[in-house]
């Protein structure tokens, strides 16, 4: 009997840990942003903020959940706790301090500007009167509509915002730089017209982190300890060579 109950003991013991182990954090991706995050041919969220993840959970010791929600409702969704995260190359800014805490930056990201290969402009002064388009709600689109004389317009989606420019029907596009350089290097299509034209000189630096709500500790460190683990053990690098090719 006490043989038994001994096995019982450690049956609900060894329960009990897999339990802990098996810690979900739920993280928020707009999966159209590649190569950082976007949908697969078989409708996987795939990209390096996904493996970033991942990698993060593995080192920290808790299970990574990735759901792809719409880029305009997706703050939302952390304020009413839909999710415990958002992964989804959200540059870190003053003002989204100020309503969010953030994990460690885990990327360095500037802001690009993607053009006809016809046209020779290397600043936004050389774009006055021209139209450029950029994700609503991005750092992208806030440095269209600081720049002088460039009309912005916005798209719910950067790939509609990349067509939009390869139909004409807009002049340019401003969004991340490894962005860019996926639509306008690597898309076949894309890239017999369109090219990386220039970067957005910035005061400072930009850096995407996670966004947890405010004072969400237990969240915040259990992440930021994976992303230390993931920069320390040289992750972070293989995981650029594979999705940034640097």
């Amino acid at each position: 009997m006490l043989k038994k109950i001994c096995f019982a003991m450690l049956a609900v013991l060894m329960t009990a840990n897999i339990a802990l182990a098996e810690k979900a954090i739920v993280f928020a991706h707009d999966a159209t942003w590649p190569p950082m995050e976007y949908m697969s041919a078989d409708k996987q969220i795939v990209g390096y903020a996904v493996d970033y993840m991942d990698a993060v959970a593995k080192e920290a010791g808790f299970k990574a959940v990735h759901r792809n929600v719409a880029w305009d409702g997706i703050f939302a969704g952390l304020a009413n706790g839909e999710y415990d995260a958002i992964a989804s190359s959200v540059s870190i800014t003053e003002e989204r301090k100020r309503a969010m805490d953030f994990s460690t930056p885990y990327f360095e990201v500037k802001q690009a500007v993607v053009l006809n290969k016809s046209n020779e402009a290397k600043s936004f002064d050389d774009l006055k009167g021209k139209t450029l388009g950029a994700q609503i709600g991005t750092t992208g689109y806030f440095s269209i509509k600081k720049a002088e004389g460039v009309t912005p317009r916005s798209f719910d989606e950067i790939g509609l915002a990349m067509e939009a420019l390869y139909n004409g029907n807009i002049d340019g596009v401003v969004c991340d730089d490894p962005v860019a350089a996926n639509y306008a290097l690597q898309q076949a299509e894309y890239a017999k017209r369109m090219k990386i034209a220039f970067i957005v000189e910035a005061k400072d630096k930009e850096f995407y982190g996670v966004a947890v709500n405010k004072g969400n500790s237990e969240v915040l460190e259990l992440i930021n300890k994976g992303i230390k683990a993931v920069k320390e053990k040289g992750i972070e690098e293989t995981l650029r060579k594979k999705w940034i090719g640097q």
